[in-house]
């Protein structure tokens, strides 16, 4: 039941994410529930290291903080994911 769990809420971090951020991201559904999955981990470990000082790779539970966690989260792994896949015009 927790890979559903995290299923649920990588797709709906993924989904407010890919909403929020600017620009076309593409990637279809499975690419979202990814983006969302990652995202949450990306979050909840940066939650759990800003408030303990520990780097411990954690994912937020399927509440409202988590998926606010997961979105911020998201946020960030779509930056990352355009800084490596899109090329400058020069």
């Amino acid at each position: 039941m927790n890979i559903l769990a995290w299923i649920i809420l990588g797709l709906i971090a993924g989904a407010i994410a890919k909403a929020i951020y600017p620009g076309h991201q593409g990637g279809g559904i499975l690419g979202t529930i990814l983006l969302g999955i990652i995202g949450a981990f990306i979050g909840g470990s940066l939650g759990v290291f800003f408030s303990t000082g520990n780097f411990v790779l954690a994912a937020p539970t399927l509440s409202i903080p988590g998926i606010l966690v997961a979105v911020l989260g998201a946020i960030v792994a779509v930056f990352l994911w355009n800084l490596l896949t899109h090329r400058s015009t020069v």
